[in-house]
Formats: C-alpha cells, structure tokens, sequence
C-alpha cells in the first residue's frame, strides 16, 4: 500500500467516525431537536434570552418545508463542490499541459543537436 493510499484510508476513516461517534455517544439524546443548525440554535438562544427581539431583516426566500431548506442546502453544497473540482482539474491540466510541453520542447532540442 502506497503512502498515499494509507492517507487517504485515515483520511477517510477519521470523517466516517466524525459523522458515527455523535450518534453512536448519544451526544443529540434528550433534546427535541438533537443536531439542529446553528442558526436556529442561536434563534432560540435568542429568543430565550429577550423574547420581544425583532430581527432587523427578514429572509428574501422561505421555503414552504424543512425537507425544501434542506435539499436547497444540498444543492449549494453540490454546486460548491462542482465548481472547486473543475477549478482544481483545471489546474491540474494545465500544470500535466505545462509539464508535456515542456518535455517536448526537451526533447525536440535534443534530436536537433
């Protein structure tokens, strides 16, 4: 097994336990709503602490469900990913292009001399 490889395998098995050992220590048990995000969190920290608040804006967009909210998510997360590996593959064309051309212009030169 390559050093890469054994990386990529700890890698890999260090998010599996990032995502498994909340749930499996039970960290969410007890609440109503156990792995909520962030900004409802702090919603409800909020309005526990001053429940006359109003907010200075309200949302352009409201999605009818939760399900909604949270596929719209998964779909800017997609898109996100999408463009950061078409970046990097870009990049990483071009340096395999650089690295060709670079080897045939060697080349070339040297059956010329």
């Amino acid at each position: 097994m390559t050093r890469n490889a054994k990386i990529n395998t700890l890698l890999l098995l260090l998010v599996a336990a990032l995502a498994v050992l909340p749930l499996a220590l039970g960290l969410g048990e007890g609440k109503e709503e156990p792995f909520s995000g962030a900004d409802g969190q702090a919603e409800a920290a909020i309005t526990e602490l001053k429940p006359d608040y109003e907010p200075w804006f309200s949302p352009l967009y409201e999605p009818p469900s939760a399900e909604i909210e949270s596929a719209l998510f998964a779909l800017q997360a997609a898109l996100g990913a999408g463009v950061l590996a078409y970046y990097f593959g870009v990049r990483k064309g071009r340096r395999q292009g650089a690295a060709a051309a670079a080897a045939a212009s060697a080349s070339a030169s040297a059956t010329e001399s």
